[in-house]
């Protein structure tokens, strides 16, 4: 139903003047997310044109220019997925800051903000590079994507392109330079509209003295200086007052939308020269990294229990990760990165992280098991909390050890990182029982939940059959990998799956984790083989404590398969394989006002009276992929929820489901192509990671800059939808700095309270460090909890932090109205 003009009017009379920018979610006109993937595309396509000429090669400039032709021009066809999904990510929070920052008018460069907007990009593209120089590019990309929205409404909000400007204003990334002839307070610079035609509404005197201007907003309030601009629209309430209209030209149903265009392509030059600026500052190379684009882009990433238990499994870890190393180095398969976390009891990390394969080898080869405490626990969990901080998003982590988790407590910190991460983790575990009633061994159970929760595997095996199962390291740390299929019956239910594997798909793998289950695989052709048979008419299949693995011999498995599986135990079915086509998601929040956009959550979706959970999607293997239909699917159930699809363009889609699954639960897609040949295809894809809804929401946002020596203060808001009560708060971060923080909350039914966390970095600190932050607020009950993931940099002489409290209050504001508004 419609919102009441009542209400609306109410809660806008709460909030203070913002800003509006151009648009997030259009089909006719240009947005800041095809802003932003036009211009990476263009510099990356000159960066890997430079460094094909600097080696003696032809470069071919792809035409048409996507991600997936770039790559391939750049002699990485196996980076396409992941630069595919670097653009998606710089470029989505881009889109973040409409919905983070909407009443911050320096990120849009309203009410003639040009001093304090241009010191927003200058300080932004500060971080960016220290973050590069210290090879901290995930936290780098979230930056750019920041500044690059704040430069590019530049153009849409300014009298710039109206002056008669098509190039950029190249004085916004130059903080030596002066920004010169501001319109000052006092100096009128508009008329009002003459009817619907704003063409004409900026002052001659304006133009031809060449003075630089902005238009006011406001959602609240009429008033603006006298004779000034307004931004126009009709959410905004200034262009009502004398003179009336407004400038912008954020899209091309704005006032002073026949300059859309103009203002568009002026936006993806300064863009396009805001990267060339980083591009030189951090070399070809590393901006190649920083845009997903290297020879390869896999990650090894161990976690590995160093206790002197652990002699015979630490052998083996070395054995294969020498063999993945040599096997693949120069392969389309060779890790780019390398990552180290090692645990005991009482310690744990650092987390190691090198691009050399032979440092890699000598790390591991360095460990020596010792120690580890009497109790048989070790601090595992936060081991695996260092690396899912400090690995790139969307990694393959494996972590070893054959005792149960100390820090039990640091269960729902994991989750929020492998949730906010879509990382997938693997445990190796070599404490299985071996006794006649085949049980599962009890204290792993925290170990099986994480990895339903990432899509993992739970591996329990004896130390002596270790070796048999660490062939899931080879297969996981191939290219272009995908999931086919996923689910978890816990508790166990005789079931039969069907998994669609299309033309596209090689080197396919089923992987079924449980206790003595019996389970039969028929191919497309009818043929069977069950699990009594090791060799037969499908293959071979080989089994290893808990753990049961089939890789077909048939070439072209494409069709519909079939798995029965019966089992007294829970278990999991999880078929992977390679192929280009693929998709990543994000839960997003779907905003309204000040006009529709989205912002992805780092959170769990809050549960809401009209029980809308949002994603968007993003799909690589080329123009030819087009999705049909994405279902929620409860991962322990048949519950399937199929949701609303919104085709947004350039490979992505908004789907809206009417409600969620009742617990975990994960994204299945299907859709057609024709991008192996004439012939069209179907396919179908799940994701790994698993997500659920929550009664609780927390909301925190860094803004301003943390200096080393520093104290930085980030405010949080808990909210819950359900009853009160004290709920428990939880805060860590991934340098281990001092920090201080409410150990719980007080909230009333239905109701929010706030907190602070204080960080302080030491004054050693690098330039260019960044810290994973994470806030768990958990319910009375401990049955619900929710979580916010902030990375923050610690930046040498960018200036001081700047307050959130009224950023926070404005959120919540918004987030009620836009609550309202979807009712």
């Amino acid at each position: 139903m419609i919102a009441n003009p009542v209400i609306v009017a109410a809660v806008l009379l709460l909030v203070q003047p913002g800003a509006l920018a151009f648009q997030v979610i259009s089909r006719t006109s240009l947005t800041h997310q095809q802003i932003t993937k036009s211009a990476i595309l263009q510099t990356t396509a000159e960066v890997c044109k430079a460094r094909a000429e600097q080696q003696g090669q032809n470069f071919v400039m792809p035409d048409p220019l996507t991600a997936e032709s770039l790559a391939a021009a750049c002699s990485s066809p196996q980076s396409a997925n992941n630069f595919r999904s670097v653009i998606n990510d710089v470029a989505n929070r881009n889109a973040w800051v409409d919905g983070r920052h909407v009443f911050d008018e320096e990120y849009h460069f309203d009410d003639e903000s040009f001093l304090r907007g241009r010191d927003v990009i200058t300080s932004g593209v500060d971080v960016v590079k220290a973050n590069i120089e210290q090879q901290n590019f995930e936290t780098a990309r979230e930056r750019l994507g920041e500044t690059m929205h704040t430069l590019q409404d530049f153009y849409s909000h300014s009298n710039w392109i109206e002056l008669g400007n098509r190039s950029p204003y190249t004085t916004l990334i130059r903080p030596n330079l002066p920004i010169n002839n501001i319109a000052d307070r006092n100096t009128a610079t508009c008329r009002s509209c003459v009817g619907d035609n704003c063409d004409n509404n900026i002052l001659d005197n304006i133009i031809t003295e060449k003075k630089l201007t902005s238009g006011y907003f406001s959602l609240t309030s009429r008033s603006k200086p006298d004779g000034k601009c307004s931004h126009g629209g009709a959410a905004d309430l200034t262009s009502r007052t004398e003179p009336t209209g407004g400038i912008n030209k954020d899209g091309f149903g704005s006032e002073h939308g026949s300059l859309h265009l103009q203002a568009a392509n002026a936006a993806i030059s300064a863009t396009s020269e805001l990267l060339e600026d980083i591009r030189a500052s951090a070399g070809d190379n590393d901006f190649l990294r920083l845009m997903g684009i290297s020879q390869t882009f896999n990650v090894l990433c161990v976690v590995i229990d160093t206790s002197e238990s652990m002699a015979d499994d630490i052998a083996e870890v070395r054995r294969i990760t020498s063999f993945i190393i040599d096997s693949k180095k120069g392969t389309a398969d060779e890790p780019s990165d390398y990552i180290l976390v090692p645990f005991n009891d009482p310690e744990f990390g650092p987390l190691t992280r090198t691009t050399d394969a032979e440092e890699f080898k000598r790390l591991i080869n360095a460990i020596s098991p010792a120690g580890g405490g009497t109790d048989n626990a070790e601090m595992s969990l936060s081991g695996l909390w260092l690396a899912l901080a400090g690995a790139p998003p969307r990694s393959e982590i494996f972590l070893f050890t054959d005792a149960e988790p100390k820090d039990a407590e640091l269960k729902s910190t994991v989750l929020a990182l492998i949730e906010s991460t879509k990382s997938t983790v693997n445990f190796l575990l070599t404490n299985a029982r071996s006794t006649r009633r085949r049980l599962s061994n009890p204290l792993n159970q925290i170990y099986q939940d994480l990895a339903d929760a990432s899509g993992g595997q739970a591996i329990e095996v004896t130390k002596d059959t270790l070796s048999q199962a660490t062939s899931i390291i080879e297969d996981t740390s191939s290219s272009a990998l995908v999931t086919l299929f996923f689910a978890v019956r816990s508790p166990p239910k005789a079931e039969n799956f069907s998994v669609l594997v299309d033309s596209s798909v090689t080197n396919l793998t089923i992987y079924i984790t449980g206790i003595s289950p019996t389970f039969t695989i028929t191919s497309p052709s009818g043929l069977s083989q069950s699990s009594t048979e090791a060799t037969g008419t499908l293959g071979t299949i080989q089994t290893v404590g808990n753990f049961h693995t089939m890789r077909p011999n048939n070439k072209n498995p494409t069709g519909l398969w079939q798995i029965s599986v019966n089992s007294t135990q829970p278990y999991s079915v999880k078929v992977i394989g390679q192929s280009t086509i693929d998709f990543s998601f994000d839960v997003v929040e779907v905003f309204l006002v000040p006009h529709r956009g989205y912002t992805v959550l780092a959170s769990r979706p809050q549960t809401t009276a009209g029980g809308n959970v949002s994603v968007v999607l993003s799909v690589t293997g080329g123009d030819s992929v087009k999705l049909t239909e994405a279902a929620a699917v409860e991962t322990m159930s048949t519950e399937t929820i199929v949701g609303s699809l919104e085709e947004l363009g350039n490979g992505e889609y908004l789907v809206t489901f009417g409600t969620a699954p009742r617990g975990s639960f994960g994204i299945r897609v299907t859709g057609q192509s024709n991008s192996t040949g004439s012939s069209q295809i179907s396919f179908q894809r799940y994701s790994s990671t698993q997500i659920r809804t929550s009664n609780v929401s927390v909301t925190a946002m860094a803004n301003g800059t943390w200096a080393p020596g520093m104290t930085f203060s980030l405010p949080f808001t808990v909210e819950t939808s359900q009853s009160g009560g004290s709920f428990s708060i939880t805060v860590r971060n991934n340098r281990l700095y001092d920090m201080t923080f409410p150990s719980s909350l007080v909230i009333g039914n239905g109701g929010r309270a706030n907190g602070t966390v204080t960080l302080t970095a030491p004054s050693d600190t690098p330039s260019g460090t960044d810290v994973t932050l994470t806030i768990v607020a958990t319910d009375p009950g401990a049955s619900d909890f929710n979580y916010a993931v902030l990375r923050l940099s610690v930046v040498a002489g960018v200036g001081p932090a700047m307050s959130l409290s009224l950023s926070l209050w404005f959120i919540m504001i918004v987030s009620f109205l836009n609550q309202i508004l979807h009712l």
